[in-house]
Parts: C-alpha cells; structure tokens; sequence
C-alpha cells in the first residue's frame, strides 16, 4: 500500500478548499484518494494532506505535472509544495 503526503501553506483557506475540492475527480483519475486534511494548529495557513495511492506511477506523474502545479499556484498556494510518497513496512 502506498500514500502520498502533501504539506503546503495557502494564502486564504477558504478561497482555497473550494478549489482543491473541485479538483477531486482529477485526483481519482490519478489514482489519489482523499483521506486526511489536517490544518496545522500553530500555522493555520499550512496544510496538510494525506492520499491512498493506488497506482503509484499516475500518482507521481500527477503530482510532477506542470498543469497540478499551475492550479496550486491559481488556488492560492504559496512556496513549493512538500510531496513525499510513502509505502507500509
């Protein structure tokens, strides 16, 4: 099994939740499944996600894709995203 974890800060969380959910069906087809998004406590514009993966060539390519990346930048996030793929030991 393997997971993806996203850690990125936002501009304005509420401009940018409706513009991550919209994307859900682009996730899905990347083979990402939703299963955690936590906000840090101390920094309340960082966020943190965290995906089941269940084709870990899409769910890299999608993540490395010059249009995922075009879309954080629209949705308001700010700096370079942290995206670490993990797999159970």
């Amino acid at each position: 099994m393997f997971y993806m974890f996203v850690r990125h800060a936002v501009k304005d969380f509420s401009k940018w939740k409706p513009a991550f959910d919209a994307d859900e069906s682009a996730r899905r087809a990347a083979g990402l499944k939703e299963l955690n998004l936590w906000r840090n406590a101390d920094e309340p514009h960082e966020v943190i996600l965290l995906f089941e993966v269940s084709d870990l060539a899409k769910a890299k390519a999608f993540a490395a894709s010059v249009e995922i990346r075009n879309r954080m930048t629209a949705s308001g996030v700010t700096g370079r995203p942290e995206i670490i793929f993990l797999s159970e030991s």
